[in-house]
């Protein structure tokens, strides 16, 4: 009796071109055909101090192939569940919006007009940045769509509104999206130490909403308590950026901070919320691979996304 594994390419993860999780090349976006389509929105110009984030989308999709599960999807014997089974998984790679450089508006015009062939599409857009900045468009694309829930993963609030004129740099998405009315709150996990929101940033996120914990606060909380403090049967949108996770696991990012999320506990956050609501839209962000060259940070990214994504086609 022949099984899957006899039969076809053995396409080892070192073989082949890398779209995100060896998963289909769309080059014509009105044809996308899927249940999730990933764009990546190489753009780094917003960056207050490292830049190299343009090159965390190609990081990504190289490090994803090593997560390609070959022909039988992603058996987790923990939960007894088979994520991401190939028969029935419908994930297509867009490649990358085009990037011009020097230009915010309109290489955050073409990012925003890639998601919005997504939605369009009626498929869930993940958007692979870039700094965090790219958020602002992938955020705008909603505009059209029933109302969202920010939940964010990260070191640093983003909450500045305007510094110097900049309202669209990698230190304003959160309060960007604070300004959408279709944004009806935010989740913000992770915040530590220094950050680049001064004190009346926090208050004023918190007086439009936003809840904001802290590593520590969440791990004396424990992660169940978390999730409840997020909207039950909400449409989620999930923002993750990759310095919300510890140095020691992600030091490939601009502004790495300490005290940071382990693997598991990030993953146990976006398995629940998988389980109590619905995810509509997610982008990870700050994966700068230069800055790491053992690659982990890459490794990490791509694992979370894959997990992620698995759970949320399974549970939805």
């Amino acid at each position: 009796m022949s099984n899957t594994y006899d039969s076809g390419r053995l396409n080892l993860p070192f073989v082949g071109i890398c779209t995100f999780g060896k998963y289909p090349y769309v080059q014509d976006w009105d044809t996308i055909d899927a249940d999730v389509a990933v764009l990546g929105a190489p753009y780094d110009f917003g960056c207050q101090y490292r830049s190299g984030a343009r090159f965390g989308p190609r990081s990504i999709r190289e490090a994803s192939t090593l997560f390609s599960f070959g022909h039988a999807g992603a058996y987790d014997f923990e939960d007894d569940i088979t994520y991401l089974p190939a028969e029935t998984t419908r994930i297509v790679d867009l490649g990358d919006a085009d990037i011009i450089h020097t230009d915010t508006e309109n290489s955050h015009r073409n990012i925003e007009y890639g998601v919005r062939k997504i939605l369009k599409a009626g498929a869930v857009p993940v958007v692979l940045g870039g700094d965090h900045s790219v958020n602002i468009p992938a955020i705008n694309a909603f505009d059209d769509q029933e109302p969202i829930h920010l939940v964010q993963i990260d070191a640093h609030l983003d909450f500045v509104d305007e510094r110097h004129g900049v309202r669209y740099g990698h230190g304003n998405p959160m309060r960007r999206a604070a300004d959408k009315k279709y944004v009806t709150g935010l989740s913000q996990i992770g915040i530590r130490n220094v950050s680049s929101t001064a004190r009346e940033g926090y208050e004023y996120a918190r007086s439009v909403g936003s809840d904001i914990l802290s590593v520590r606060q969440v791990r004396k909380l424990g992660i169940e308590a978390t999730l409840e403090r997020i909207p039950a049967g909400a449409r989620y949108y999930v923002t993750i950026d990759i310095d919300g996770f510890d140095p020691s696991i992600a030091p490939g990012t601009g502004t790495p901070s300490h005290g940071g999320f382990l693997y598991y506990e990030g993953l146990e956050l976006l398995d629940g919320l998988c389980k109590r609501g619905t995810i509509v839209g997610i982008d990870l962000v700050e994966v700068a691979p230069d800055y790491d060259h053992a690659g982990s940070t890459s490794t990490l990214a791509a694992q979370l996304l894959l997990n992620l994504i698995g759970r949320m086609l399974h549970h939805r």
